[in-house]
């Protein structure tokens, strides 16, 4: 609970350094909405113009978007510390991080928490509930729990990947472009059902990045719809935990990775 109030602390004064400069915060955000947006104008064109993709519906794959969208936003919002890790260990900020008698994780969680990235939050919302009402879903609240718990795991997963990320941070300083490739694009490669991915590609993406554990498996419950790979259907009720494990295993690689770190000054 301390550790948790903490946190809100250390959020709370992020959130106040940026409204001091609300006409940048707002520029930033519709700048976003406009990117993110024209983004799903492109995946709607798209199946516009095919119907479908490999069985997909535009409303079915509307439902992955919009899910794996606000799980990524949710990620970025509360881990931008993680992600400026690089800047941070340049700068020596993250020298005076490890003074002071709190965990690190706990105040790079806190660092920035990015409101900015609530132009993505809002696109991915809106594209959400578009697909349900494509697919004229009935909701019921173990649907509703699944998909919030769906979310959670992708929130967590994404999470893991920008920790990994300044993990490795401290053995190059620069982050690496693999890491933003697995980071930005596996959010664009969980944006449709991994079932149309060649198998190489599907097995990387389910048990190295459990991408498809948090998003994909859950949406088939969600959409009443049977896995075209023959998975068992009560697999998307406990898969999200994978997301959940990813980031625990970050967290100690991330821990690991502070004992090789040299301070700026030397």
């Amino acid at each position: 609970m301390n550790s948790l109030y903490v946190w809100r602390q250390y959020a709370a004064q992020s959130l106040k350094s940026q409204m001091e400069y609300r006409k940048s915060f707002l520029l930033q955000m519709l700048g976003q909405l406009l990117i993110i947006g024209s983004e799903f104008a492109g995946v709607w064109s798209l199946f516009h113009r095919f119907g479908n993709i490999k069985g997909w519906s535009l409303g079915e794959a509307s439902v992955f978007y919009g899910m794996i969208s606000i799980g990524f936003a949710m990620s970025q919002m509360i881990s931008g510390g993680f992600e400026r890790a690089g800047q941070l260990i340049r700068t020596g900020e993250l020298d005076r991080i490890l003074l002071r008698p709190r965990s690190t994780e706990l105040q790079l969680f806190g660092f920035e928490f990015s409101l900015r990235r609530t132009g993505r939050l809002i696109v991915g919302t809106a594209v959400l509930i578009y697909g349900l009402s494509e697919l004229q879903w009935n909701p019921s609240l173990l649907k509703i729990m699944i998909l919030l718990w769906a979310v959670s795991g992708s929130m967590a997963l994404f999470c893991g990947l920008m920790i990994i990320q300044a993990g490795i941070s401290i053995w190059t300083i620069e982050s690496l472009e693999l890491m933003n490739t697995l980071t930005y694009g596996g959010q664009e490669t969980g944006r449709y059902p991994v079932s149309i991915y060649s198998a190489p590609f599907r097995y990387f993406f389910t048990y190295i990045v459990p991408l498809a554990a948090v998003n994909y498996y859950p949406v088939l419950i969600i959409i009443n719809k049977a896995d075209p790979g023959g998975s068992a259907a009560s697999t998307g009720w406990f898969s999200p935990a994978a997301g959940f494990l990813f980031l625990a295993g970050a967290l100690l690689f991330w821990r690991y990775a502070l004992k090789f770190y040299r301070s700026a000054g030397g």
